[in-house]
């Protein structure tokens, strides 16, 4: 698994709270001609740096733009009878060259750029749709100092300007190219419901890596979410840094949450939190997401 280095996560503390570490699990199934959903079933083509993962529902393909970029973003596009939606923007230039030459002889409907405002020369003359509060994020909030950070860390490569909205959009359902999708407003921008494909796009999750917990009820908050996603039966969550996950992946952190909640309740102090998290959870990865989790729970 990838570690992003300490300088990036630095740098995220600022606007990333509930976060997951990246991953690098390769395709392991090619298409069945099965139908539902499934995290695992899909068709792999490389590019020149990132790598597509097509999912083939029938009528709607998701296309998982993993672009092996410094924060290791994903790019989500849903397709629909010759019209594509896009989920997200890359914001490595050469990055967006190679997800537009992927997207050439597609209609691009819109873009919905949500957590991730930079990027602005990527289909710059494409629709893009965005809450107001997401749209004051990139330019003003958390997302701005994220990007005023990441252009100084990784210079002319990334792609600083921020993208002009042209359609705000509020709650609820909205139709893109054909393709309906349900916008749930969040603190910081907005998470999205695509029904057609029973599946939903946050930020951030991770299942199988340590995550910055704001103490315990910022755990509450998170678990709050998963178990709705549970409820709602969602067949992937799809996040921006991370391969698209299933139920049980949301179970896996939910669980990882409540133990973390009881192993602080039981610790001295913050180092015998981390080493009791640490002997719990040896495998997992991000050690500076549970620094971070240790000192917000023992500030």
């Amino acid at each position: 698994m990838k570690k992003i280095t300490s300088t990036i996560l630095s740098l995220a503390m600022g606007a990333a709270i509930f976060t997951g570490c990246s991953t690098t699990k390769s395709a392991s199934a090619a298409q069945t001609g099965e139908k539902k959903m499934n995290k695992n079933t899909f068709t792999q083509v490389k590019l020149t740096k990132g790598q597509m993962n097509v999912f083939d529902f029938g009528s709607v393909k998701l296309h998982a733009y993993k672009t092996k970029d410094f924060i290791d973003d994903e790019v989500f596009i849903v397709e629909k009878a010759g019209k594509t939606v896009v989920i997200e923007s890359p914001c490595f230039f050469d990055n967006n060259r190679e997800l537009e030459e992927y997207l050439k002889g597609k209609e691009v409907a819109g873009v919905l750029v949500s957590y991730h405002g930079a990027g602005a020369t990527f289909l710059p003359d494409v629709p893009k749709y965005a809450t107001q509060n997401a749209v004051e994020y990139s330019a003003n909030g958390g997302g701005k100092a994220l990007i005023t950070n990441f252009t100084k860390a990784f210079g002319a490569g990334f792609d600083g300007s921020v993208h002009k909205i042209t359609n705000v959009i509020g709650e609820g359902k909205i139709n893109i190219g054909g393709i309906d999708f349900v916008i749930k407003q969040t603190a910081e921008a907005f998470d999205i419901e695509i029904p057609e494909i029973n599946a939903v796009y946050t930020h951030m999750l991770g299942h199988d890596c340590h995550s910055i917990i704001a103490g315990p009820a910022h755990a509450d908050v998170v678990i709050a979410e998963l178990k709705s996603y549970i409820a709602k039966g969602y067949s992937l969550i799809l996040t921006a840094h991370y391969t698209p996950e299933d139920l049980k992946d949301a179970q896996t952190k939910i669980d990882y949450l409540e133990n973390i909640k009881a192993i602080a309740k039981t610790s001295k102090n913050g180092a015998d939190f981390k080493a009791k998290v640490r002997s719990a959870y040896p495998d997992y990865a991000g050690e500076n997401y549970l620094d971070m989790t240790t000192g917000l729970f023992f500030k």
